[in-house]
């Protein structure tokens, strides 16, 4: 018989997987790196990640995935994006990627946040809970390279080199990442509505 202390044992073993998945999930998109020779900010997978991982987690785990990745980069782990020119470690964070790594985690709370809220159910909300996730990875990245790593361009510049290079892959990746949530729960109530026919 399981008592209610193991099914609240096994409960907490789920999260802590899902969360760790995603974490590894981000890891490997990051290895996906294509440099680019106009800006010192590679092209990742890592964005759709999480987003996607927010939208499936909620807020509050989505958040700790992306908290738990920032902190195996700064313990010297291999998660961030592999390059010659980007500083390993902590470093990383205070180099030209440092802004989009240290928003992650407030874009999968928004993603996660607005998911909760039903908007991961249907394909136009979940474009849109992901277009804010991803404004915040923008808004996070554009002002680091504004005001920290080269503030004598200012803003057209940072938006030059981390804005509009990335921008339609990104919102093109997105639309694509968008379905995934829908489709989870179409197929969710389907397998529940054959399984009361049964």
């Amino acid at each position: 018989m399981t008592t209610r202390d193991d099914a609240r044992g096994l409960q907490v073993a789920r999260r802590f997987g899902a969360i760790a998945f995603v974490t590894v999930l981000t890891a490997i998109a990051a290895q996906v790196s294509i440099p680019l020779p106009f800006t010192p900010v590679p092209f990742t997978f890592q964005p759709m990640i999480v987003l996607l991982g927010g939208a499936a987690l909620g807020a509050r785990l989505g958040m700790t995935s992306q908290l738990l990745y920032l902190a195996l980069g700064v313990a010297g782990l291999p998660v961030f994006a592999a390059s010659a020119t980007l500083p390993p470690g902590v470093a990383r964070l205070l180099g030209p990627t440092g802004g989009y790594l240290m928003s992650y985690p407030f874009a999968a709370f928004v993603a996660g946040w607005l998911a909760e809220g039903g908007l991961d159910r249907r394909y136009v909300t979940s474009v849109i809970a992901m277009a804010a996730g991803l404004a915040v990875i923008f808004t996070g990245g554009v002002l680091w390279l504004a005001f920290f790593v080269q503030p004598s361009q200012g803003l057209t510049g940072a938006l030059a080199a981390g804005f509009f290079p990335f921008v339609v892959a990104d919102l093109l990746k997105l639309l694509v990442a968008a379905g995934v949530m829908p489709g989870l729960w179409w197929l969710t109530e389907r397998r529940d509505s054959q399984d009361l026919q049964q």
